[in-house]
């Protein structure tokens, strides 16, 4: 007589269950190993060392210094640029996936600007800064062909690249893309029968919008604002490269302080570290948050 119960359901060794187990185990190790070494001990070390002052003693002057005005300036203009280079990204990306999903593209559009989001939301750093100041610089092409084409000269209008606008402008181009990634999967999660059963019911495309596809999308949208804010107001790289020094901004300015020879002081630096992370953790959040309502809406 066949045993009932199926081969995979089948009672397995102790000694068998725990070697799988370990296995498992064995496969997220090297997870574990990274983010000890280059997550949470560097955190653990600025949280002390924003407690010390140069001696090695305990100290609260360097959470004092948070709050001087330069500091607090350089907060503030971050703070600016995140939000817009947020807000901005966000809804022109949102504007992209909703076209490559709902809006009736050729099919080859798709899988281009998905594979171009992937590699431009991770494209930052000192290559970015180059190339923007090689095409909206002073001597940059777009800036060139503009004054040549058409007469117009895109400094004379008070535009810079080195300027809050330039720097906003630079962030867009890692965070459009990273804003469709995550809102893609979001709008194909909405499903044809909610569309289907509003239209039955005499609702307009506006009233489908209003009362069904948002209130089901905006916390994903929200959640991938939240993220690009604590994209935009980490990035340093990117910042340092194309201004310098120009534009008072925390990574700069903890950047002058860690490094710097005018502005020495570490431990203030690694109390600004600290006020930073504390910022983009709670955007993180956040965004795990609603990314979590999303999901049980979606389910």
């Amino acid at each position: 007589m066949s045993s009932d119960i199926p081969h995979s359901q089948a009672p397995q060794p102790s000694g068998l269950l725990s070697k799988r187990v370990a296995m498992n185990w064995l496969g997220v190790l090297p997870f574990f190993v990274f983010a000890l070494l280059f997550l949470l001990l560097p955190t653990a070390d600025l949280m002390i060392g924003a407690f010390q002052n140069a001696d090695g003693h305990f100290t609260l002057s360097n959470l004092r210094g948070l709050f001087e005005a330069n500091v607090l300036d350089a907060y503030w203009m971050s703070f600016k640029i995140s939000a817009t280079s947020a807000v901005c990204g966000g809804i022109l990306g949102s504007m992209l996936a909703w076209a490559v999903v709902m809006g009736k593209l050729p099919a080859w559009i798709r899988p281009t600007l998905m594979t171009f989001s992937g590699v431009a939301s991770n494209f930052a750093g000192v290559p970015l800064a180059f190339a923007f100041l090689a095409t909206l610089g002073r001597m940059g092409l777009v800036t060139i062909l503009l004054k040549t084409l058409f007469g117009v000269n895109l400094y004379a209008t008070g535009f810079s690249i080195l300027s809050f606008v330039g720097l906003a402008l630079t962030y867009l181009y890692f965070q459009i893309p990273l804003m469709v990634l995550i809102v893609t999967p979001a709008l194909d999660g909405l499903k044809n029968e909610w569309r289907e059963a509003c239209d039955c019911l005499g609702g307009t495309p506006f009233q489908y919008w209003r009362y069904v596809a948002l209130p089901i999308l905006w916390p994903s949208i929200t959640g991938a604002m939240l993220l690009l804010f604590a994209n935009a107001f980490g990035a340093v790289a990117t910042a340092y490269a194309l201004t310098g020094s120009s534009l008072n901004i925390v990574p700069i300015l903890l950047f002058a302080q860690i490094r710097g020879d005018v502005l020495h002081n570490p431990n203030l630096g690694y109390a600004m570290a600290l006020g930073m992370i504390l910022i983009t953790g709670v955007a993180n959040l956040g965004y795990m948050l609603l990314r979590s309502r999303s999901e049980q809406r979606c389910a």
